[in-house]
């Protein structure tokens, strides 16, 4: 398993009361020695007794031990100041940028040179809907772009699928690597990975309740769209589906309009798929609605407007990548 020593001593920062994504976001830059990194901590960690440097080297050998117990499932670990560190898209604040993530795969493939779109929906779309997503997956790999989804099952686990067909994929998983969530999709994120693929986390441990998993899942539909150029709501349900159309007993909303909802606040640009002639009377398009009427900018998916929803994909990451490749010199 590949990692830097900067990298346990972020996640070993961050297990101190007070310490989170912010603190860690605005206080360090990465690889920062271990007495910087104490300090900083004695000067705005809530801990009630001081940490010495004895005792963040006690915890960081603990980090290690912990992280080591599952790498034969894990490839690697990067964090902020790492080379192989992923930059994110978007507008995002700092207690919602990541700061470390466990990845199995290619990590290369989230590199802002290369462009992705993530393509996320409901847990059991009915057939013409699967037939419809993998039609729009397979025009977006066919220009090398690669698919980013949360490997649930139903519109993420087709989308992954499709994109196996001459493309690559990135699953994003609420769980550590050794313990893939949903267990029965373990075979497709090994044949994710096996095919050029990769799977992050930002997990090493098992979550500890109900509600940490539910905070566990919110962090997974961030990362869905902090991580991509563009993303697609297949299909999904609305909060208020069951109690419009008498659905009760059943589990409707999902974590795409989560990952929708970030997306809007991160100006990445959101896209849905939806007929009005076929989908008006379909429960499963509630959410698609929803989003259409509220927000004038999504782009209803044509075969025209996903042309040109790739291609601006496309041209804003040649225009980047030409932008980073010039480094002027001193007489630049």
């Amino acid at each position: 398993m590949k990692y830097t020593d900067n990298a346990i001593n972020i996640i070993t920062a961050k297990t101190y009361k007070g310490i989170g994504r912010a603190w860690i976001n605005k206080m360090l830059k990465g690889n920062e020695n271990v007495e910087t990194i104490v300090s900083l901590l004695n000067s705005n960690s809530k801990q009630e007794d001081v940490i010495t440097i004895d005792d963040f080297e006690f915890d960081k050998k603990q980090i290690i031990n912990q992280i080591e117990k599952f790498q034969e499932s894990c490839d690697g670990l990067v964090a902020i100041g790492d080379r192989d560190f992923p930059k994110y898209r978007g507008n995002v604040k700092e207690s919602e940028r990541p700061i470390f993530l466990f990845y199995k795969g290619d990590i290369n493939l989230l590199d802002i040179e290369h462009s992705c779109i993530t393509v996320i929906g409901l847990l059991n779309p009915d057939e013409k809907i699967e037939i419809r997503e993998q039609k729009i997956v397979s025009e977006i790999i066919k220009k090398d772009v690669i698919i980013v989804s949360g490997l649930a099952f139903g519109c993420d686990s087709i989308a992954h699928k499709q994109a196996l067909n001459g493309g690559k994929t990135i699953a994003i998983l609420p769980s550590p690597l050794n313990n893939i969530m949903p267990a029965k999709n373990k075979s497709l994120a090994f044949e994710i990975v096996e095919e050029g693929g990769l799977l992050i986390t930002e997990y090493y441990d098992e979550h500890k309740s109900a509600m940490d998993l539910s905070s566990r899942y919110k962090d997974r539909d961030r990362l869905q769209a902090l991580f991509c150029d563009a993303i697609i709501l297949a299909a999904s349900y609305a909060q208020d589906t069951a109690e419009r159309w008498k659905m009760f007993g059943q589990k409707l909303d999902s974590g795409a309009r989560l990952a929708m909802g970030f997306a809007k606040d991160y100006n990445i640009p959101r896209a849905v798929m939806y007929d009005k002639k076929l989908d008006v009377d379909n429960p499963m398009f509630d959410l698609n609605r929803q989003l259409i009427a509220e927000q004038k900018d999504i782009t209803i998916l044509t075969q025209k407007s996903l042309e040109e929803l790739i291609s601006k994909v496309k041209s804003k990451n040649e225009i980047n990548n030409k932008k980073d490749a010039f480094q002027p010199g001193l007489f630049g």
